[in-house]
């Protein structure tokens, strides 16, 4: 990958960071676009290296306020699909990869504009983990499904209880994927090129968690999220 493809991306990982810090999820869903449309060769290890250290501050900070038994619920049900996105890395092409990424992003827009609350039930948890286990392993996106299944907790519940899923899903992920032969050298190296500008876009968000308007955050994010999924599709159909 050259060296400034290499750094654009690292700031689009950075800005991710900056958004997961503050609303527990994102820096996929803000990355994966780009990172697919430039380096698909690195995805989806990349990403899911990179986001590892960001649950690990989560849970040091905030342990007190995961929720074990949805969290419980889904991890048991991202294990048991997580062979079946191995399968998909293996043998999806890239643009089948790409629209997926694409369509990923999509669908936690729209789950996170939707007025439908769901309480947080094993049920739920289950089903949720277990679309994760596909969209996580292949396309590195792992947040929005378990997310919108944590609405009737508090925000910060709510990103207690993503970081343990995130950690142990994100390894889990990773192994799986390491056992079926998918985990390339430019994968590795990207996520390790990539892990100072996560540093410092979550260092960024820190101090402004609670005082960024959280109504106004979300609808740029999700407008950045929309654009860049709707440029992942159209540059497929062009290609």
């Amino acid at each position: 990958m050259p060296l400034t493809t290499m750094l654009v991306l690292g700031l689009v990982v950075g800005v991710g960071a900056f958004v997961q810090r503050i609303a527990g999820f994102g820096l996929a869903v803000v990355a994966a676009p780009f990172v697919v449309m430039v380096a698909p060769q690195v995805m989806p290890a990349a990403l899911l290296f990179v986001v590892l250290p960001l649950p690990v501050l989560e849970m040091a900070r905030a342990h007190r306020d995961i929720r074990w038994r949805p969290f419980g619920w889904a991890m048991a049900g991202r294990l048991a699909t997580m062979p079946l996105g191995v399968w998909l890395a293996a043998n999806a092409s890239h643009t089948v990869t790409s629209l997926l990424v694409a369509g990923m992003v999509l669908v936690a827009v729209a789950g996170s504009l939707t007025r439908w609350r769901v309480r947080p039930s094993s049920g739920i948890a289950l089903g949720a983990g277990a679309l994760t286990g596909i969209s996580a392993t292949t396309a590195s996106i792992g947040g929005p499904f378990f997310g919108l299944a944590l609405q009737e907790l508090t925000p910060q519940q709510a990103r207690s209880t993503l970081a343990p899923f995130f950690l142990f899903g994100s390894l889990s992920s990773l192994l799986g994927l390491a056992i079926g032969g998918q985990i390339s050298a430019d994968g590795l190296r990207a996520g390790l090129a990539w892990l100072p500008f996560m540093a410092v876009g979550a260092l960024a968000a820190q101090p402004l968690r609670h005082s960024i308007d959280a109504v106004r955050f979300r609808h740029s994010i999700l407008a950045l999220a929309t654009v860049s999924a709707l440029a992942v599709i159209v540059r497929v159909a062009l290609t």
